[in-house]
This record gives structure tokens, C-alpha cells and sequence, in this order.
């Protein structure tokens, strides 16, 4: 599993000028099951994804055709973790550690 913490690099205005079709790619990856959660950090300086991806190749190329990422306002911290404990409601997303 990895998060994904986005942190702007150009001022707000420019971020909301490509903020619809950030979205729309959004919405893209939660329907091909990448993303998990996603919202703007407090306060509004970047925003925060959960996501499941096979591997972290994969999900360094999705980040890279994030709208936000072409129009360079915005650069990604990606930290890969293994989920071993999660609710209920994230149960099919359960790691375990490497042997």
C-alpha cells in the first residue's frame, strides 16, 4: 500500500485552474481500483492519497500522469508501506510482512 502526499508548488490559483481534471483522473483511479482515499490537506497546501498498487513502479506511473504533476504544480512524496493491520472494511486490503 502506499500514500501519496502531494505538497503545491505553484499558488493556489494556478492548482484550481487544473484542479477539475486532477479530479477527473482521480476518479479514474479509484475505478481501476488504485486509489482508496483522497483529500486536501488542512491547511490547503497539498493533499493526501491512499493506494494500492502492485508494485511501486506501477504506482510512480500513475502518479506521473496526474494533471497536476503535467502542469507542474505539485510534486509527490510516495511512501510504500505494508498494511498488516486494517478496519474491517479495508480487510481485502491486508498485507503480510515478507518472509
Amino acid at each position: 500500500m502506499f500514500v501519496l502526499e502531494l505538497t503545491y508548488t505553484a499558488p493556489l490559483a494556478r492548482v484550481d485552474e487544473v484542479l477539475e481534471d486532477h479530479v477527473e483522473w482521480l476518479k479514474k483511479g479509484y475505478a481501476a481500483g488504485h486509489f482508496l482515499a483522497a483529500g486536501r490537506k488542512v491547511p490547503r497546501d497539498g493533499g493526501v492519497i491512499l493506494a494500492a498498487g502492485p508494485d511501486r513502479a506501477t504506482v510512480e506511473r500513475i502518479v506521473a500522469e496526474d494533471p497536476f504533476v503535467l502542469a507542474g504544480v505539485c510534486e509527490y512524496r510516495v511512501t510504500e508501506f505494508v498494511a498488516t493491520t486494517t478496519a474491517p472494511a479495508l480487510e481485502q486490503y491486508r498485507e503480510q510482512l515478507p518472509s
